[in-house]
């Protein structure tokens, strides 16, 4: 049990991005009236900026 709280939070940038970041871009996306390019669904491309956003902290240790 130890080691699964441990490797949930080793990676809680990861899941942040794409857990979080990602619904509340999607929605930004929507509340803005914007239109994402080749018809791709906001949540989709909410998932994919917050979920780079969350690897780019995971991996480099810092948010900015």
């Amino acid at each position: 049990m130890l080691k699964l709280v441990g490797l949930v939070l080793h990676y809680m940038p990861l899941i942040f991005g794409i857990g979080f970041l990602a619904p509340l871009i999607a929605q930004m996306i929507e509340r803005a009236g914007l239109t994402v390019p080749y018809g791709i669904a906001p949540l989709a491309a909410g998932l994919v900026i917050g979920g780079l956003w969350g690897a780019h902290a995971q991996f480099r240790g810092r948010w900015i």
